[in-house]
């Protein structure tokens, strides 16, 4: 048996307004940077992962961010504290500034459109000069990845792995870090 909606609730079902699951875009027009919100303007900014290092992470290669927080937990020597340290911190300065130039290609991307000047010619280099940006941006990050992990223990990589929750321990990478020979 179909039972009808009582006329108040079909009312106000009419009268809903349009959801963020209807329309996913609404109340974005008003972004400096249409492709980014504001929580990921600021993190690529301050040289944040900003998940671009999942290919390393998942698979057995520790960032330098995480592993710092677990130093204790992952039992880091003096060395390998220090090591680590300047990895992310020059992995944070690089990530900076290729992070500042990805901002500023997405933002003069969206002024572009904003402003009407929406040009064929214009859009392939402003959307070159943005992967660019982002490809510097995610090669930043990856790299300090591959820095980090040859400095851990097999021992510790499990540890790292375990401890972030990818249960495979190496993440399915048997002996990451170590040289692999070229094909």
């Amino acid at each position: 048996m179909i039972r009808a909606l009582p006329t108040l609730a079909l009312a106000a079902l009419l009268a809903a307004p349009a959801t963020a699951e209807i329309q996913p875009y609404a109340g974005q027009d008003a972004r400096d940077v249409a492709s980014l919100s504001a929580a990921d303007v600021q993190a690529i900014l301050a040289g944040e992962g900003w998940g671009l290092a999942k290919p390393a992470e998942l698979n057995g290669y520790p960032g330098p961010a995480h592993v710092l927080e677990l130093a204790e937990e992952l039992e880091l020597t003096d060395e390998q504290t220090a090591s680590v340290e300047a990895i992310h911190d020059e992995m944070t300065r690089a990530a900076m500034t290729a992070g500042a130039e990805y901002v500023a290609s997405e933002e003069h991307l969206t002024k572009m459109f904003r402003a009407g000047h929406a040009e064929p010619d214009m859009l392939a280099a402003l959307l070159q000069s943005s992967a660019n940006a982002l490809s510097r941006l995610r090669e930043v990050h990856l790299a300090a990845h591959l820095a980090v992990t040859p400095l851990l223990s097999d021992d510790q990589k499990e540890t790292y792995a375990r401890l972030r929750g990818y249960g495979g321990g190496t993440g399915g990478h048997e002996g990451a870090g170590h040289d692999h020979p070229q094909h």
